[in-house]
């Protein structure tokens, strides 16, 4: 009997994830779940009809959604991240539904409504990658946005993901127009700002040590770097998302040196508050 051919096809696939969803359950069960049903309906679910997409499966705590378009993709995702955090300002910062979302553009198994795949197993890897409120695309679908978006897209470094033995390509949607740059007062952020850059020159200094004197057997291996979380020394509550923003873009500047392997964010924070 002759073998019967998957059907298949080329679709940009957008993951969607809920950002800390037992953390928000646990503390407030019933909001949180009335959040969940109304956020997809008020918000969600309309920009995904308006960028002709279409929901391929919902999880308890996120989504997968397949576009025709990676540009459509893309839009969609920048919109969900905007108008699900207006949709949601009167809320306390800790009892908000923030998403983490990944997209590739990948040749797809389609299976009924159903799709499986390397194409899609990406996007799922992506989105685990992705900072809260982020979109983060695949080098595939960087490659079809040249001149279609009007956000610039960062490149965010080549990513080992779990399960897919080949590094994967990555960038970041700038979801402002400006690029974000961290000027705090010196007073108000000085028990926190020479600490921090003092690890970063430590970080530079170990990657310089790495190059010169590693064995000479291992000289063809990309030298690794971390970015450890920085510790907010301040006090205040307020400062948190700048020292968290500092991380961040020390790693995003840190990947556009392609001989550098820098180690993902999610990987080190479970140091975060360790001395």
């Amino acid at each position: 009997m002759a073998e019967t051919r998957a059907e298949r096809r080329l679709a940009a696939i957008m993951v969607a994830d809920v950002v800390g969803y037992s953390r928000l359950v646990e503390s407030d069960e019933t909001n949180t779940l009335a959040r969940l049903r109304a956020l997809p309906s008020d918000v969600i679910t309309p920009l995904i009809a308006e960028h002709h997409g279409r929901t391929v499966k919902l999880m308890g705590d996120g989504a997968i959604v397949e576009f025709s378009s990676v540009v459509d993709a893309v839009a969609c995702a920048v919109a969900m991240q905007k108008e699900g955090a207006a949709h949601q300002a009167q809320l306390a910062a800790d009892s908000r539904i923030i998403f983490r979302i990944g997209i590739n553009l990948g040749d797809v198994v389609v299976e009924g409504d159903d799709l499986l795949g390397d194409g899609v197993n990406v996007a799922a890897r992506l989105e685990q990658l992705c900072p809260p409120g982020g979109v983060l695309v695949s080098g595939t679908a960087y490659d079809h946005l040249h001149g279609k978006l009007d956000l610039p897209l960062d490149f965010a470094g080549e990513q080992q993901v779990k399960n897919i033995s080949r590094p994967v390509r990555t960038y970041s949607v700038r979801m402002s127009e400006v690029k974000r740059h961290w000027r705090p007062r010196a007073r108000r952020f000085r028990g926190w700002l020479l600490p921090g850059a003092a690890t970063v020159v430590v970080l530079f200094l170990a990657a310089g040590a790495y190059w010169l004197f590693w064995p000479a057997d291992t000289a063809n291996a990309a030298p690794s770097i971390a970015v450890l979380p920085f510790e907010n020394l301040s006090g205040e509550e307020g400062t948190n998302r700048i020292v968290e923003g500092m991380t961040e873009d020390i790693i995003t500047d840190l990947s556009r040196f392609r001989d550098l392997d820098v180690i993902a964010r999610n990987s080190t924070e479970r140091y975060k508050g360790s001395r």
